[in-house]
């Protein structure tokens, strides 16, 4: 793990922050939990039966670990059921179904949340995306000033020349499909904030497409959608150090900067790349991990109430413990 990383861990520790764990069946997750407690980097909350997986852990360990079984009668549950038939009243939710539902770990994870019992939720080693983020879409919710969720991955490059000493942030890689002008706007703002709160980077912003500053005669939509988002950028967020549109190299290289966009103070020196679609950055970010050897961190989501983070079902042990640092960190932050 990079110094930049173990960084990021050792600012999350002895924060207290109470992050739930979903998937106990997971061996890499039970490995993580052990890490990230014995540690002190959060209380972790392991949604499992005590009695199965207690002989797991170390007594180091044990210190900074809860076990919570969704199965079990507990003095939590008729609140947390009364709670999500209040968030869900007007899909007509009643008693009988919330207390079925309550069952499913995750609406579980997202209810102790909403009710202030734990600070974050770290899954998806073993669950599905969608599965993640539809309890947290309608129990956590969107926070206010977001209309939506989007996520960011950290990448780390190996060549320090680009980004913040090979630091950078891609945006939108895991949620949203097309995102619409106003969405990249967004999409932008929040991801500058995960690369200050997350990275301590100063972020400088390139709204990415496939030209460079092509003018009044480009008519295609796609491009044209990422000139709005960068308009509409000038009145949310004056201060921000943005520039739009950029191709990646203009975004990224000096010398092809200076060429293409010479009067751009974010050109060829930015550390946040907001991509155009789903399909370009989620082929991106996957690329470059692949082929250049660029370590991903993520999805880790933004512009919810509290911090739930998505874990790729390739995940290690190390990866998850990372994703509870940040976690921590966005529970500090938000």
């Amino acid at each position: 793990m990079s110094d930049v990383f173990e960084k990021l861990i050792e600012k999350a520790k002895h924060t207290g922050k109470r992050l739930i764990l979903t998937e106990s069946e997971d061996e890499r997750v039970l490995t993580a939990a052990e890490k990230a407690a014995s540690m002190d980097l959060c209380k972790v909350v392991l949604l499992g039966k005590e009695s199965e997986l207690k002989s797991r852990f170390s007594a180091e360990a044990l210190n900074n670990i809860v076990f919570v079984d969704v199965e079990e009668e507990n003095e939590n549950q008729t609140k947390y059921v009364n709670l999500l038939v209040e968030l869900r009243k007007s899909k007509g939710m009643t008693e009988e179904q919330a207390r079925k539902q309550i069952k499913n770990k995750l609406t579980y994870a997202m209810l102790m949340i909403k009710s202030g019992d734990a600070d974050g939720v770290v899954s998806g080693a073993i669950t599905h995306t969608a599965d993640v983020l539809r309890p947290a879409f309608q129990i956590v919710k969107v926070k206010p000033g977001a209309s939506k969720v989007s996520s960011v991955f950290i990448m780390e490059s190996p060549n320090e020349n680009y980004g913040d000493n090979g630091f950078l942030i891609f945006a939108d890689c895991g949620v949203n499909p097309n995102p619409t002008d106003e969405d990249l706007a967004e999409i932008a703002i929040l991801s500058s904030e995960t690369a200050r709160v997350i990275c301590g980077m100063d972020p400088k912003v390139a709204l990415l497409t496939y030209s460079t500053k092509s003018g009044d005669e480009m008519t295609d939509e796609n491009v044209c959608k990422v000139k709005r988002a960068m308009e509409i950028l000038k009145t949310k967020a004056p201060d921000l150090a943005v520039d739009g549109e950029l191709q990646a190299d203009a975004a990224l290289v000096e010398s092809v900067a200076k060429l293409k966009a010479p009067n751009s103070k974010v050109a060829g020196h930015a550390n946040v790349l907001i991509f155009p679609d789903l399909n370009a950055g989620n082929i991106a970010y996957k690329l470059v991990q692949r082929l250049a050897g660029v370590k991903a961190v993520g999805p880790i989501l933004q512009g919810l109430n509290a911090p739930v983070n998505d874990l790729s079902r390739g995940t290690s042990a190390d990866e998850i413990v990372l994703c509870l640092a940040i976690t921590a960190l966005q529970a500090i932050g938000k």
